[in-house]
């Protein structure tokens, strides 16, 4: 915000009416620290465990009719209790989401998320922000209950014309100082990171497929031995099948694992980047999922 006066200011106007100085590192972080503990406490509520108990015994009640001859002489008894246990296990649920929903969408987060709309609306980009924030999955993924609010795009500041008539003489050059924002270099992304990107989201069924095959031999020889049919004995094509599939997929988070650890670097960059002032482009979901499970 350092960057932009205007966003600076408008950060000051939401801060005033929230109670919070968004321009204060500390405060903001104590802040953040301390809304998220709230809200993972708004999750762990018993109103959302009870629920959930009560939903699934009223789901599996009449699966459980045909297992006992007492809940079949009373079927409608059953059948009525099942529907509303569902009923209450479902309101519970919905109205633990909504306390939840309400504990994100007000007070002092709903300020922020101000705040990070208008710093983007200025052409601030927004490296990293936090999955919870927006109530989006761990992974990213979703539009969250609670986005970062959209504004139009505004104008970059006009320079401000100099007060000095053309003619007269120039003023000395100050004394060297610290670095400005213009002189700290954002690191370019190494092609390792792009190959990061795309294999982050790819793999991980090579474990259950392969266990999945190995199972399916196995069971077919077991049938083969035991019925006396040959063609069971088919089956044992499938364990070397499985056995390719698990190293493939070995060899392939041998190769993400390096190039995490790549791509941890590059975010750790940016993140030096922008706290010595520089603007950095905003990363990409699988980038801010790195930077989530770093954190």
């Amino acid at each position: 915000m350092r960057s932009d006066t205007r966003v600076r200011e408008a950060a000051r106007d939401i801060g005033a009416r929230y109670g919070v100085d968004y321009t204060d590192d500390a405060a903001v972080t104590a802040l953040l620290a301390e809304r998220r503990k709230s809200l993972e406490t708004e999750q762990r509520r018993p109103a959302a465990y009870l629920g959930l108990l009560t939903l699934m015994a009223g789901m599996f009640l009449p699966f459980a009719i045909p297992l006992s001859p007492a809940l079949d002489a009373h079927l409608f008894a059953v059948l009525g209790a099942a529907g509303a246990l569902t009923v209450v296990g479902a309101a519970l649920l919905v109205h633990a989401r909504a306390q939840w929903k309400q504990a994100l969408r007000n007070g002092p987060l709903a300020g922020y998320r101000e705040v990070l709309g208008i710093a983007r609306a200025h052409g601030i980009p927004l490296a990293h922000i936090p999955p919870w924030l927006e109530g989006r999955t761990t992974g990213g993924g979703g539009k969250g209950a609670a986005p970062i609010p959209t504004y139009p795009p505004v104008e970059p500041a006009p320079e401000a014309p100099s007060d000095s008539p053309p003619d007269s003489t120039p003023a000395p050059a100050p004394a060297p100082s610290a670095p400005t924002t213009a002189s700290v270099s954002v690191p370019p992304k190494p092609s390792a990171v792009s190959s990061y990107e795309h294999l982050a989201d790819a793999g991980g069924w090579h474990d259950e497929t392969g266990c999945l095959l190995f199972l399916a031999g196995a069971g077919g020889v077991t049938w083969a031995v035991t019925v006396g049919t040959a063609v069971g004995y088919a089956a044992l094509l499938l364990v070397p099948v499985a056995v390719w599939i698990w190293l493939a997929g070995r060899r392939q988070g041998r190769e993400k694992e390096e190039l995490r650890e790549e791509a941890l670097k590059y975010v750790t960059a940016l993140e030096a980047a922008q706290a010595a002032g520089a603007r950095v482009p905003e990363l990409s979901p699988q980038l801010r999922a790195l930077l989530d499970d770093h954190h």
